[in-house]
């Protein structure tokens, strides 16, 4: 970071609708545009569902659980959390096994504050933002702690989550349904 230069991190609000939506899909190496394609058809526009689910005041991906990491006033990156409560999720009988193995992983989490998501904007990459993001996070932290699901290979980002506390709790293996990424498997990570 410069000198000067300092992470300024606040709650997002409706109009940062477009900044979360970009940061799901970038923490999630494109499987949210996967997903939002499906719901659009083949002519639609993926990231328009994204920013609407985006500004929505219901659900876990909504700007009322989102945080967003600021430079000189600018957006640099943005954190989407919230809380996995007590009561396992049902896996819906038509979920794929991508989705299954996902829920499957987040139900071994009850009561923690879940990191949905954690994006840099490449420009802003380096400076701490993401531990920034991380540890403001935690304010919200849930009984149990903290969780959060990455991949295998996504190596920088365990490296960050690991000096933050984080150990890897269980995995899955990664059944892509189309979505292209080398990923294997499915890591849940949490934080006592």
């Amino acid at each position: 970071m410069a000198q000067g230069e300092s992470i300024t991190i606040r709650a997002a609000r409706r109009d940062d609708a477009g900044l979360l939506a970009d940061a799901i899909n970038m923490a999630g190496h494109g499987l949210p545009a996967h997903f939002w394609q499906a719901e659009a058809g083949p002519d639609g526009d993926a990231l328009a569902i994204g920013r609407a689910r985006a500004a929505r005041d219901e659900g876990g991906f909504s700007w009322r659980n989102g945080l967003v990491a600021e430079l000189a006033g600018q957006p640099v990156g943005a954190l989407i959390s919230y809380r996995i409560g007590r009561t396992a999720q049902a896996v819906p009988p038509d979920a794929g096994p991508l989705v299954r193995a996902l829920i499957e992983l987040e139900n071994l989490a009850p009561e923690t504050c879940y990191v949905n998501a954690v994006a840099v904007l490449a420009q802003a990459r380096g400076k701490g933002v993401a531990r920034t993001l991380m540890t403001a996070a935690e304010a919200a932290r849930g009984p149990a702690g903290m969780s959060l699901i990455t991949t295998d290979d996504n190596l920088a980002a365990q490296r960050l989550y690991h000096s933050l506390g984080y150990a890897e709790r269980a995995r899955r293996p990664l059944h892509s349904d189309g979505w292209q990424t080398a990923s294997r498997e499915w890591v849940l990570m949490t934080k006592p």
